[in-house]
């Protein structure tokens, strides 16, 4: 059973992720994809870890104005 600690989550540090160093999962791919649609930016994706793809994704809701607020 996986316990909350062990679940990838955005109020937890991506560096304290069990996960986080797993192959990005196909919706952060395609979720990644659109948000550097938005900002013009054409970057590779495909070798990105969860962690990594969660920190960029953050970044870019900012940046493109999705964020939560």
């Amino acid at each position: 059973m996986m316990t909350t600690s062990d679940t990838p989550s955005a109020d937890k540090p991506t560096d304290d992720w069990v996960t986080g160093e797993e192959a990005i999962t196909g919706p952060q791919k395609s979720y990644l994809k659109t948000l550097l649609q938005e900002a013009g930016r054409q970057e590779g994706v495909e070798q990105l870890t969860k962690a990594e793809a969660s920190d960029i994704i953050e970044k870019l809701q900012a940046e493109t104005g999705r964020g939560d607020g």
